[in-house]
């Protein structure tokens, strides 16, 4: 009887996705495919099956249910200046040729109207976000030409402090953003850029929110009280989001979600660093590294359930209008048991179900808000009568 049920669960999980489908704040399939092949996309044709070496390609995506993808033009912190730039440059163009190369499954979106268009089309909606601001070389031009270009949100920090605001994952420099952070906090909400607080310390997340008036995501991040790592989301920030009307995307990463993970990651990442390689690098070599550590070194397992327990929290604490979906797939080595890959999103809806949502909320959490947020960044920037600002890092900072 109960496989019986949970079939008839991901069954109606399916038929709901079909006609809400998921939404993704963060996928790196751009920094993978630069990695492993540098851009040759015949030898990673992802209209084929590719789970050998990628968490994502279309049939998955289609599996998943997947109806809007924000694709990560994300380029490593050690990349500085002008190199940083033009990394995220060629970040930004693998996403326009996967979208040339399959046009009957991707469409470019730059508005949530296009969003909407895609769906209605059978296609997946193709956003692209920046992460992290060493992306524009302390450029407020270079942060608009992005947006020009297509990027719909920019993440503020990546791993590392950068000169105007601290991130999660390093010690304090700032204490937050400085007045240039402040200042590119609004040029974003001018040009109708996103915010996204993923990745950033919690004093960065509050000084964003005090100084901004759009709406700001968290692309990829899950609930500090339900796991305590720093990439997680604070209470007081979540109960902070009904006011802005911003939405925070649960992470499917297991160190960020689960305890027994974050400290079974964290010998694993040292063992890494032993052999002269970084944590977050997927080569074949890291990957044989970590499934030998793996195997003398049993991990523990995170599953659907362990993200929606990050839901059910943030649900409670922010409200459902506020709540999204932000995998990180092919961002991560390692994944839920039942959520491996961006065909396991049906998995997620059929466990929200058993735990009683209703199915308007799950049309929030994997669609609505997400466009809505999006929207709402769109509407206050065509009402925006401030000018572009060309401050300067030295003229803010000194």
């Amino acid at each position: 009887m109960q496989e019986q049920e949970q079939g008839q669960e991901l069954a109606r999980a399916r038929e709901l996705l079909a006609e809400h489908p998921v939404v993704d704040g963060h996928n790196d399939l751009p920094w993978r495919l630069r990695r492993q092949v540098r851009y040759d996309l015949d030898r990673r044709d992802i209209a084929t099956d590719q789970s050998a070496d990628l968490h994502t390609d279309l049939p998955r995506l289609r599996a998943g249910c997947v109806g809007a993808q924000f694709w990560s033009v994300y380029v490593r912190t050690d990349m500085a200046g002008d190199e940083a730039v033009s990394a995220t440059l060629e970040q930004i163009d693998v996403v326009r040729q996967l979208a040339a190369r399959y046009p009957a499954d991707l469409r470019l979106a730059f508005t949530a109207d296009d969003m909407e268009a895609a769906r209605a089309e059978g296609r997946i909606a193709s956003l692209m976000g920046a992460e992290g601001g060493h992306s524009i070389n302390n450029s407020l031009a270079t942060l608009r030409a992005l947006h020009r270009l297509g990027v719909r949100y920019m993440t503020l920090t990546h791993n590392d402090n950068i000169p105007w605001a601290d991130s999660a994952t390093d010690e304090p420099a700032v204490g937050g953003l400085t007045r240039f952070g402040e200042e590119v906090v609004r040029e974003m909400n001018r040009v109708g850029m996103l915010v996204d607080l993923s990745h950033v310390s919690a004093d960065t997340m509050r000084d964003a929110l005090r100084v901004t008036e759009a709406p700001v995501i968290f692309s990829h991040s899950s609930a500090r009280a339900v796991c305590d790592h720093p990439r997680n989301i604070p209470d007081d920030v979540l109960a902070a989001l009904p006011a802005n009307g911003g939405v925070a995307m649960a992470t499917f990463v297991p160190k960020f979600i689960l305890q027994a993970a974050a400290t079974w990651t964290a010998a694993a990442d040292e063992n890494l660093r032993a052999h002269g390689l970084h944590p977050l690098d997927t080569t074949g070599e890291a990957m044989a590294l970590h499934h030998a550590f793996e195997t003398a070194n049993p991990r523990p397992f995170a599953t659907a359930s362990t993200v929606a327990d990050h839901l059910d929290h943030m649900r409670e604490v922010a409200g459902i209008d506020h709540v999204g979906i932000g995998g990180d797939f092919d961002g991560t080595a390692f994944t839920p048991a039942d959520i491996p890959d961006v065909s396991g999103y049906p998995n997620l809806i059929a466990e929200l179900l058993r735990r009683r949502w209703s199915e308007a909320d799950l049309a929030k959490l994997t669609w609505r808000n997400a466009v809505r947020v999006l929207g709402d960044a769109q509407s206050y920037a065509a009402g925006c009568t401030r000018s572009p600002s060309n401050a300067t890092l030295a003229s803010l900072d000194g």
